[in-house]
């Protein structure tokens, strides 16, 4: 496995299908994130505070729900429940989608907070098979303040370390120290354009090419 590719909610549905096609006989696992099913339940913690833990495995839950979904509607695309079943369907030209909560449920690997979305947990899995990561959303990358404010940067490059000092970005709370921690490294990318997620994965050049890489090296 060379990449695992997380696709953001803010992408479900239309432009997370196209990406998925996109990378049909690619060598990559696709992790879905919650999108607006896991932030109505922030909104609900929000509102009569549940346990950490339910709220964590709630959010892993919508992210099963979108992976299926969207592997219904991905021809050749192949919903699995472990890494190794990850592996079967890449051997079958098959593109696996990761229902993770099998996998989280059982593993438990990081701390129940919303700080850990389904960014951290694609790292965590990324790390677990030693595969670069990806991370597609709906913006262009890490800016140095909130994209829609005037004279708002992308920033190419960044250190994770430096990173802890944002207050907020595209990507969740945690993501930094995991990568320092893990010593590794991951692209923010905008997915609505496929062509800037493929040129990455192939490792060639694209003219204007937008994202950003965060190293905790």
């Amino acid at each position: 496995m060379d990449w695992v590719v997380k696709i953001g909610g803010s992408l479900f549905p239309e432009k997370a299908v196209e990406l998925c096609q996109a990378l049909l006989g690619r060598n990559v696992l696709v992790i879905c994130g919650g999108g607006e099913l896991a932030n109505l339940l922030r909104k609900y913690d929000g509102e009569v505070k549940f346990s950490n833990t339910a709220s964590h495995r709630s959010a892993v839950l919508c992210m099963d729900v979108l992976g299926m979904l969207l592997v219904d509607k991905v021809n050749d695309a192949q919903e699995v429940q472990s890494l190794e079943a990850a592996e079967e369907a890449l051997k079958k030209s098959r593109l696996p989608v990761l229902i993770p909560s099998p996998l989280i449920f059982k593993n438990d690997p990081l701390e129940h907070s919303w700080r850990v979305t389904s960014d951290s947990l694609s790292l965590y899995i990324s790390h677990l098979l030693k595969a670069k990561l990806l991370i597609a959303t709906d913006v262009d990358g890490i800016y140095n303040q909130q994209p829609s404010k005037d004279g708002a940067q992308l920033i190419n490059n960044i250190s994770a370390k430096k990173l802890l000092d944002f207050s907020e970005t595209s990507v969740d709370e945690f993501l930094a120290e995991l990568l320092l921690q893990y010593k590794s490294s991951c692209y923010v990318v905008n997915g609505k354009y496929p062509e800037r997620v493929l040129s990455i994965i192939e490792g060639r050049s694209v003219k204007d090419n937008k994202y950003t890489l965060i190293g905790g090296n």
